[in-house]
């Protein structure tokens, strides 16, 4: 069974992690030296600072981002 990554489940720390090891597919599970991506947000890890944070889940930063980036029409 998947680890629930909802924040009342988690530490700052695991959040940190989580989101570590999700963007491990852009090569080097870092984004430090990166000044952007193809998603349009500039730095990706600061996309998802309000999650480890605490503020935001993951999945309504992905609902706001997409709310952005997509038009209808």
């Amino acid at each position: 069974m998947a680890r629930s990554v909802l924040i009342a489940d988690t530490t700052r720390e695991e959040r940190i992690e989580i989101v570590r090891h999700a963007l491990a597919f852009c090569g080097d599970s870092s984004c430090e030296t990166c000044s952007g991506c193809s998603m349009g947000v500039g730095a990706i890890d600061a996309m998802f600072e309000p999650y480890i944070d605490g503020k935001l889940e993951i999945a309504e930063i992905n609902l706001l981002h997409a709310a952005k980036a997509y038009v209808h029409g």
